[in-house]
Order: C-alpha cells, then structure tokens, then sequence
C-alpha cells in the first residue's frame, strides 16, 4: 500500500517528561473526564497555548459547552453567553479567542471595537443565529408596530442591531418584564419564549427558530432515563422543548444548572443540554453521579486545541463588524447588561 503523506497540516507537538511535568496540575483537574490516554495529545497544546496567551496578552473566553481541556485548562474566562459577554468587556488584554460559536465573538467585538477578537475556526455558527435575518426583523416591525422585540444573544450582530434589547437565557423573564409593556416579541427560540410565556403576564411573540442540540431531546427520553434510578434529578435548558421542560425538576441556563448543582449536590443528576457541560460541572462536583445523554453541538466541536493555537500563532479568524452596525448592535446588548446592574 502507497501512504501519501498531508503536508497541509502540520505535525502534532510533542509530549516530553518537561511538559508532563509542567501540566501535571491540569491533568489533576480533569483525570476525572479527560482519559489518561488523550493527556499526550492534549498536554503540549496546552503548554504552547498557555505560554503564547500570555506573550501576546491574550485571554481566552470558553462557553460551558467546550470540551474539559479547552474549558479547564486554556481558558481565562469560563460560562454562558451572558458571563461570557460581561467578562469579555472588562478585560485589558488585547486580544480575545472566543472558543465558543461566531455570533459570541461578535459579541465580544461589538462590546470591545477597540480589541482583536479571533475565532479558531470561522465555521463556528449556530443553528439559532442562522434561523433569522435583519430582513426578517424588520418585516417584524411592519407587522407589529409598536411591540418592542427582544433578541435572544444567539444572534447574529445584523440582528441585535434591529432590535431593542437582547437578553439570555439567564435573564430572559427580567428583560421582557423591565420594559414595561403588555406584549412583546421573543426572538428566535420558539422554546425559550415559550418557556418565557410561562412565567410572565406579557403576551409573548414568538419565532420558529430552534437549537439544534436542545430540540433533539423529548420528554420520553427523560422519562426513561428516570427508570431505575432513584433520586434522579433533572436539570433542563429552556431551549429544549416544552414536554422536556415539564419533566424537568429545575430549568434554567447553563450558568443555572451549574449553580444548583453547587447548591443542592444531589446525588445522581442528569444536565438536558449539551454533552460537554456535564463533564466541565463534573470537574468542580466530583461527589456527584451524572447521566450523560449525549447530544453534541457540531458548531462548538469546531473549536479545538490545535485550532487555538493556530488562532493564536496567525492571529486568525479575525471576527471584524461593520461600525454602523456594530454601534446600534451595542446599544442592544448594553440595554441587557444595565438591567443586570439595577
């Protein structure tokens, strides 16, 4: 057999006895998720990235759903969207890597215009942000004159600039209450403004827009996971559907489910949302038993350790944003953030 050789990607790193020893402490952290087997591969990565952050004065922003060793060992910041926004605005580093989906990387760069904000890999999307258009807001507009239109941050920055406000799912029910008004547009999780509706007075509009990852799951599903297992506790997303949410013993977002994890350490618990959020919560509640019904995100799969580095080494993908639009964007996500602080 003839092996033809890909000169088009680099040769992995090298593990030596210098950088397991450096990275022993990290591996400590995630022994529990990470299989000492894949620690080779990883370890340099790890090394190089973490060495080269901080030459360039760079920090590195990983949502809840990347894998343990981008989330627990590279990352500076770490969350859901809304931490992930807020803590990208304040940092004094230069450079950003979002490892995370592109419309997060917007986001940082539309609160941050004067940073360099990169994505490791550009085809990093998100099923929601796709699923609506300024166009379409706008068309909004015509059809509804007057009624405000909250957008959910997994848009994109075209969007947020049509909009009034953005809001997460942590926040969701404060922002539609603080504006006062009888009814409002939700956009784009039919789920999330469904799951809204339910516990607010405010008539709520909403869009045909859906999580790839959260819509997979179905209330049989859950049902049968309880089966045999005592004690079970459900812990769900809003972005799944509403037969999912109703078998739920606590729904809320990433950052939520986390926190009542912290706060009630049950026993056995099972996390309705992307694969990877079970193993980064697994690493801080080592106590804790959790059922892992895997559905993964292929957008955040993109982001990986040689990805990063590479983001790191070229300075690429440059996330850049229209300055017209990033400023009306702004205003969106800054109305968001100051309902936080009242």
């Amino acid at each position: 057999m003839l092996t033809t050789l890909d000169r088009s990607r680099p040769a992995p790193l090298a593990y030596s006895p210098a950088i397991a020893a450096e990275t022993a402490p990290l591996y400590a952290r995630v022994a529990r998720v990470v299989p000492q087997i894949e620690w080779p591969v990883h370890a340099p990565y790890i090394a190089e990235i973490n060495r080269l952050k901080r030459e360039m004065n760079a920090v590195i922003l990983a949502h809840n759903y990347q894998t343990p060793e981008i989330f627990n060992c590279v990352a500076d910041v770490v969350g859901d969207s809304l931490t992930l926004a807020r803590e990208g605005a304040k940092t004094t580093a230069g450079t950003i890597v979002m490892a995370g989906v592109h419309f997060m990387a917007e986001t940082a760069k539309i609160l941050s215009p004067e940073k360099t904000v990169l994505i490791p890999d550009a085809r990093a999307g998100c099923s929601l942000a796709e699923s609506i258009t300024a166009a379409d807001i706008r068309l909004l507009r015509q059809r509804y004159p007057g009624v405000p239109i909250v957008a959910y941050v997994n848009t994109s920055a075209d969007v947020k600039a049509e909009v009034d406000i953005c809001c997460t799912s942590a926040n969701a029910v404060e922002i539609v209450e603080s504006l006062g008004v009888p009814e409002v547009i939700c956009l784009p999780d039919e789920y999330l403004a469904q799951y809204v509706a339910t516990k607010t007075k405010v008539k709520i509009i909403t869009w045909h827009g859906h999580c790839e990852v959260h819509e997979r799951f179905t209330g049989e599903e859950i049902r049968r996971l309880r089966e045999g297992q005592d004690n079970l506790i459900v812990l769900a997303h809003p972005e799944c559907p509403q037969d999912v949410l109703a078998e739920a013993d606590y729904v809320g977002s990433t950052a939520g489910m986390s926190d009542y994890v912290g706060i009630h350490h049950p026993k056995r618990v099972v996390l309705i949302t992307e694969c990877s959020m079970s193993d980064n919560v697994a690493v801080q509640y080592p106590e804790v038993e959790f059922l892992r019904p895997c559905n993964l995100c292929p957008h955040m799969k993109r982001i990986t350790l040689p990805k990063i580095l590479a983001a790191l080494q070229t300075r690429t993908t440059e996330v850049l944003v229209d300055p017209d639009i990033a400023l009306r964007a702004r205003r969106s996500v800054e109305r968001m953030l100051a309902v936080g602080r009242r």
